[in-house]
């Protein structure tokens, strides 16, 4: 006689039943059972057949896949101080290339509106720090934007010396290039071709004084 717990409805047993909230198990060929992760239903439907809502559902959760965790309070602070730091970098910097008048802009009024707004924006993130919470933890990819800093300093410190264009193509084909992964031979066509179009509009059209070499 068979015992009431064997049979047809057992779990491990070939056509048995699932009990109601049970983790569902795989058998391997040596007959041992291994867990395999329950799948939501949802994954399972094709995009293009789900509704808005979980649509809109789907692509949240596939975005906040490997990202880094939240940041806390310190984490914003010390990002605000940072802005306002280069902010204030910034305004040094634009201050030492002149800044001219209103009627005849120097070379560092770009500049100097830009460092104002900067420092300005890291005011505010720092008066926001505490409610904010869309902020994500330093990780190995934050290096990359201590990259981005480091190539404008460089830009900046070479600029008055021997001119924009030869920092300015180094400047973009760096970013193309290692921060954004494009192509070499993309990179370095959209980086002569933006310094070209820049040196066309703002020295040739326009006569800003900004150094340059031709």
């Amino acid at each position: 006689m068979t015992s009431a717990h064997s049979g047809a409805n057992s779990l491990g047993s070939s056509g048995g039943r699932m009990a109601a909230g049970a983790t569902p198990r795989a058998e391997s060929a040596t007959g041992s059972t291994t867990s395999v992760a329950p799948v939501s239903p949802i994954d399972e439907i094709p995009l293009e057949e789900l509704s808005l809502e979980e649509a809109v559902q789907r692509v949240e959760e596939l975005e906040h896949e490997g990202r880094p965790p939240v940041a806390g309070t310190l984490s914003n602070v010390l990002t605000a101080l940072a802005v306002v730091a280069l902010g204030i970098g910034t305004l040094i910097g634009s201050a030492e290339l002149g800044v001219g008048t209103a009627s005849k802009p120097g070379s560092g009024t770009w500049p100097l509106i830009v460092s104002v707004v900067t420092i300005l924006l890291g005011v505010g993130l720092l008066f926001l720090a505490r409610r904010t919470h869309d902020g994500e933890r330093f990780a190995r990819a934050s290096l990359l934007v201590l990259v981005g800093l480091a190539t404008m300093v460089v830009f900046v410190v070479l600029l008055p010396i021997i001119g924009f264009e030869i920092p300015a193509a180094l400047l973009c084909f760096v970013w193309l290039r290692f921060l954004g992964r494009e192509g070499w031979r993309l990179s370095a066509l959209l980086s002569v071709a933006l310094v070209a179009a820049f040196y066309l509009i703002f020295v040739g059209a326009l006569s800003v004084p900004i150094p340059h070499l031709f």
